[in-house]
């Protein structure tokens, strides 16, 4: 297929499937300048998308721009444009996070573009899966996924995911004694009239999933105890299925390639029928996230923990217009 050409329509089109992108509360802290002249793309984190509580370090908050900074690379390669990327490029300018320049046609190697389909039908659920094991095949290629993106992912032993289980569990009732920590889950939560009054970005209740009668399944509760009249009770998995998601170092380019591997792993997923959610709450808390990884692994740091299965599929979260996240430079 030859190459689209990088008008305003396809431009638009590209950032569109970057933003398709998941990150910590949907909070969405990403920005895009394309520069038309060198057909380069400039991925920017945004400061007033940040996690003061939560994500004090910006850990989640690159993560999430490499996630969007995957999806474009997918979306350009789907167009015919070959995505070289360059992470940190400007050391002054610590907001600039990668370069995606398009200055050649997809190379036939390139296999970016058949994860596109999945894109804009990778949500995150916070339903329950069934109790079906995931085939060791499937685990294979999502280990490989992660692998080719400079990352590990590690699907933990009974011991160990019983172990992350009970970090989580540490974490909730740490939160449940530190009010703060529940400030930016209220920032960036839709409840009620406010899905109507802020439906760009966030999560709106509609995505929370049901209230966990049971089952040991690690899905926050983004309610809390703000009442929600009619939301719907479940039992979630007794034994669920869990992936461990980390990087050698622990630096912002680290942090940027979990996110690229992250979203290639949800992407591969996807289209093997698994539904997928996200767990970064006992890695929140600096004390827990050590005791996170195995000590026996190669796995250095623990970037996030994956739940998998077969289930009900997540729901989309709104999106910021693109408009308000794309500049245009000639």
């Amino acid at each position: 297929m030859p190459a689209q050409p990088l008008d305003t329509k396809t431009v638009t089109a590209l950032v569109s499937d970057a933003s398709a992108a998941p990150s910590m509360h949907n909070a969405q802290p990403w920005k895009f300048r394309f520069l038309r002249a060198d057909r380069t793309f400039h991925v920017r984190s945004d400061p007033e998308r940040t996690m003061p509580h939560a994500d004090p370090t910006n850990r989640a908050l690159h993560i999430g721009c490499g996630a969007a900074l995957f999806n474009l690379r997918v979306a350009a390669a789907h167009a015919g444009w070959e995505p070289t990327t360059r992470l940190l490029p400007d050391p002054a300018d610590p907001e600039l996070l990668a370069t995606v320049e398009l200055a050649e046609p997809v190379r036939p190697e390139t296999d970016l573009a058949t994860l596109h389909p999945a894109i804009h039908r990778r949500h995150t659920s916070r339903h329950p899966f069934s109790e079906e094991d995931i085939p060791q095949a499937i685990q294979d290629t999502l280990s490989g996924a992660a692998l080719r993106e400079g990352a590990r992912l590690l699907f933990p032993a009974e011991w160990h995911a019983e172990s992350v289980l009970d970090l989580v569990h540490d974490a909730e009732g740490r939160d449940s004694l530190d009010p703060s920590q529940f400030q930016d889950i209220v920032r960036w939560t839709r409840i009620g009239a406010d899905i109507t009054a802020t439906p760009a970005d966030g999560i709106p209740d509609y995505a929370f999933g049901p209230r966990k009668r049971g089952g040991k399944a690690p899905v926050r509760d983004f309610a809390g105890r703000r009442p929600m009249p009619g939301r719907e009770v479940a039992t979630f998995e007794s034994k669920p299925q869990l992936a461990l998601l980390g990087t050698t170092g622990d630096r912002p380019e680290d942090w940027l390639t979990a996110g690229q591997a992250l979203e290639r792993v949800l992407l591969e997923a996807t289209l093997d029928g698994l539904a997928t959610s996200l767990t970064s709450h006992a890695l929140e808390w600096p004390e827990l996230r050590w005791a996170v990884r195995d000590p026996q692994s190669a796995m250095g740091f623990v970037q996030m923990v994956l739940r998998l299965g077969y289930g009900e599929q997540g729901v989309a979260t709104p999106r910021r217009p693109v408009g308000d996240v794309l500049e245009i430079e000639p």
